[in-house]
């Protein structure tokens, strides 16, 4: 295949994984939202807190999304350390996203609803960007070309030998 063909199917695949994760993450920005708001009304728990609790709930929800839907084609053969990197790469991703919403809330003072929710939004997209990178690195790895190519095969159904026989040509 040709440079430019190849850089091409790249893109396409990088564009279509971006858009996977982005309606996963749009569901679980959601969820995020929507239990950040409900912790808020129905407790006392301070905005930090309240926050911390939503994204635990929407990290767990994204894990399913991104293991059973964006990235279902990757490596699955050792799903605990798949986890355990999950896990910590969305701790970090956690520490960034409620850091953004703890300065703006206790460092200038902008604890409003509409500013909390501002604030916690803004900081899941800051830690947005560094989860896709964290998690298309190191949490849900591309298959070597080869197991790709044999995990391909037996979706199919055919060995490498049935894949490649010809059939005999009509006169």
């Amino acid at each position: 295949m040709s440079e430019p063909g190849a850089l091409r199917m790249r893109l396409e695949g990088l564009v279509r994984e971006v858009a996977k994760f982005g309606a996963v993450g749009a569901v679980g920005v959601l969820v995020d939202l929507g239990v950040f708001n409900l912790v808020r009304h129905f407790s006392d728990l301070p905005v930090v807190r309240a926050s911390v609790i939503a994204t635990v709930v929407a990290i767990a929800f994204n894990y399913l999304g991104f293991r059973y839907f964006t990235y279902r084609d990757r490596d699955k053969s050792s799903r605990t350390k798949e986890l355990v990197l999950f896990l910590v790469f969305s701790l970090i991703g956690l520490v960034i996203q409620n850091g953004v919403l703890y300065a703006a809330t206790y460092g200038f003072g902008w604890d409003t609803p509409l500013q909390s929710n501002f604030f916690k939004f803004f900081g899941i997209g800051v830690a947005t960007l560094f989860r896709f990178w964290s998690y298309r690195t190191w949490v849900f790895r591309a298959l070597p070309a080869k197991e790709a190519v044999q995990t391909a095969e037996s979706f199919l159904g055919k060995t490498p030998r049935q894949a490649v026989r010809r059939q005999p040509d009509r006169v």
